[in-house]
């Protein structure tokens, strides 16, 4: 596969000093099949070729919880993490979540939506500047956003992993320019319809 042949992964398997914390303070236990899809996730994050998964359940089937715990082994490997929702009300949601678990990890959250982009607009909880491009990234970090992650003037520094939720509704070229803004990260996509997905 012409891919795989030019592709390295990148090395995010992480060693598990965000994620035990994180595990500890979540208030419930992952079920059986989450751990199992997390140790299969973890085991393509530290492979030879970056990884590309689809991760499909129900509403209300812990794919949040899933991708969170795959965020912290590319941030506990040095790199930064974008996750991309189709609406602005579904990445507000996501960022809330971030926010709540990761800030207390000292993890920087930020969001960047198409009414919420600059430096300049009020921010609240969370909303950090690690988008902004005038203020270099210092450590890894998170951004939750929609489609404005993929404009031209949006670039993240050590992408080590893309996550799209609803996969579905994206085109392939979207998902495509989202994953160019680093050097083939690893790509999570999440959907809760009834079909597997193919790419190389």
């Amino acid at each position: 596969m012409r891919f795989e042949a030019k592709s390295h992964g990148l090395p995010c398997g992480g060693d598990n000093r965000l994620i035990k914390p994180f595990l500890a303070k979540l208030g419930f236990s992952l079920t059986d099949a989450q751990t199992r899809v997390l140790r299969e996730i973890r085991r393509d994050m530290g492979g030879r070729h970056p990884m590309r998964r689809l991760l499909q359940g129900d509403v209300g089937s812990g794919k949040t919880v899933v991708a969170a715990c795959a965020a912290l082994m590319a941030l506990e490997s040095g790199y930064s993490v974008v996750l991309m929702a189709p609406t602005e009300i579904l990445a507000g949601q996501h960022h809330q979540n971030m926010v709540k678990w990761f800030e207390p990890l000292g993890i920087p959250v930020a969001l960047r939506t198409g009414s919420r982009k600059t430096d300049s607009e009020a921010r609240g909880p969370g909303e950090a500047t690690l988008f902004n491009k005038d203020s270099p990234v210092n450590s890894a970090g998170i951004i939750i956003g929609t489609h404005a992650l993929i404009e031209a003037d949006f670039d993240m520094p050590d992408l080590g992993l893309v996550i799209i939720d609803e996969q579905h509704k994206f085109g392939v070229t979207q998902r495509e320019q989202l994953v160019r803004k680093g050097h083939y990260p690893h790509l999570l996509v999440m959907t809760a319809t009834r079909f597997l997905a193919h790419w190389g």
